[in-house]
């Protein structure tokens, strides 16, 4: 129980503490149960023992204070050095919602907006296609490149309906283009990644179809435009030094912390059939808004925190209430007729946003919130901000194949020790 409080205590000291989402003033959040807790630490401490994973930590951090936090195993198995907050993990594509948080900052200033086209931004968008497969004479498929019905636009990259897959998954002669392009091991910079993407054909018409992909990715050039500034520039300008996020980057520059960085099992290192988990103790060219950041359990929990605080952290304002609101709002509901690839991570009782999966049904045999926004990476991490319970948590560990069933068993835990 010592061990607990100083943990805590440091994590107070790590994170500040804040006042509670205003939101939350009078109303009754629920309550973790110290019961509940251990059965969650218990969780987590099996799957190392049974060698799933090298280690891992999370955080919840319910009225701007942590209520549990937790470091478990180790960073590496081959240097058996104990998980700890500092260490690195990389982040994967939960460097979605840091992008989409700094596009909704120009929009606020009036330099974007939401219905631009991207060819506003980016004119080789103007002369984009929509890859159409196309049976021939003789029964062969051929594909046509058939006009778009509407641009692209920041809105559609926003919500990932744009038409840009990523190419790895759900097979046809589009997604093979983009396969073969190679893109995630191109390090290309944003310009010349945006300018490649453009000769690519769509794999359906705009706002369609939520078809996960490089829309973030496009994205974050779109911010380097109007900023005129690299996206990472602009991040540590506008968000991550006042934020006091500054172990988050693109990789990690300085040799000395190599020994932090989170590393999977070695059998656990596949990404997909072509692509390892990246090496980022070497330099990246390519800042990608979608997929490519690194960072520490402690500076996550300064972003969280200020969107479930609507948008303030320690009296600085960085998006408004109402912004965030629209965030977290589900773009892509019945109403709007937009369809879902065969995977659809959000999962059935979710909608998707401005970059976030956001909860708008109850899942079966639950009580889970409605409301509630997350998202997480193909490296194992994931959050999620319950604005109803005034909580967020943070999850840590780097795990390609374990991620998916991990996930759905840990946040099954943890509404259940709240009494969900």
């Amino acid at each position: 129980m010592r061990g607990r409080r100083a943990l805590i205590a440091a994590l107070v000291l790590l994170f500040g503490t804040i006042g509670a989402h205003a939101g939350a003033e009078g109303r009754v959040a629920h309550i973790f149960s110290p019961e509940g807790l251990t059965k969650i630490s218990d969780y987590i401490r099996n799957e190392i023992a049974t060698g799933k994973i090298p280690g891992a930590i999370l955080l919840l951090q319910q009225h701007g204070k942590p209520v549990y936090y937790e470091n478990f195993g180790v960073r590496d198995v081959a240097t058996e050095i104990s998980m700890s907050a500092d260490t690195i993990f990389r982040l994967y594509s939960m460097s979605k919602p840091i992008t989409s948080v700094m596009a909704m900052m120009l929009v606020e200033e009036g330099k974007l907006a939401l219905d631009d086209p991207v060819s506003k931004f980016i004119p080789a968008f103007a002369g984009m296609k929509v890859g159409v497969e196309k049976k021939a004479e003789g029964g062969k498929v051929a594909l046509a490149l058939e006009p778009l019905d509407r641009p692209v636009t920041i809105k559609d990259l926003l919500r990932q309906t744009s038409g840009l897959p990523y190419g790895y998954y759900g097979g046809g002669m589009v997604r093979e283009l983009y396969a073969d392009a190679n893109l995630f091991n191109s390090d290309l910079a944003n310009a010349d990644f945006a300018a490649k993407i453009a000769t690519l054909p769509l794999v359906e018409q705009p706002g369609t179809v939520w078809d996960y992909g490089f829309s973030t990715d496009v994205l974050g050039r779109v911010v380097e435009v109007i900023s005129g500034k690299t996206l990472l520039q602009f991040e540590k300008e506008r968000l991550l030094d006042p934020l006091g996020m500054t172990e988050t980057a693109f990789y990690v520059a300085d040799p000395a912390k190599f020994p932090r960085i989170a590393e999977p099992m070695p059998d656990d290192r596949n990404i997909n059939a072509t692509t390892q988990v990246r090496d980022i103790r070497r330099p990246a060219i390519w800042e990608s808004g979608g997929a490519g950041m690194v960072g520490t359990v402690g500076d996550y929990a300064r972003f969280a925190q200020m969107l479930l605080n609507g948008g303030i952290y320690e009296g600085r304002r960085y998006l408004k209430p109402e912004t965030i609101a629209l965030m977290a709002s589900d773009h892509i509901g019945p109403e709007t007729r937009i369809a879902r690839d065969q995977n659809y991570y959000p999962g059935g009782s979710s909608g998707f946003g401005l970059g976030f999966a956001v909860r708008t049904s109850v899942p079966p045999g639950t009580s889970w919130p409605l409301g509630e926004y997350r998202w997480d990476g193909v490296g194992g991490t994931f959050f999620f901000i319950d604005p109803e319970d005034d909580l967020f948590g943070i999850f840590m560990v780097q795990t390609p194949t374990q991620r998916g069933r991990i996930q759905l068993a840990l946040k099954t835990l943890i509404y259940q020790a709240m009494g969900r």
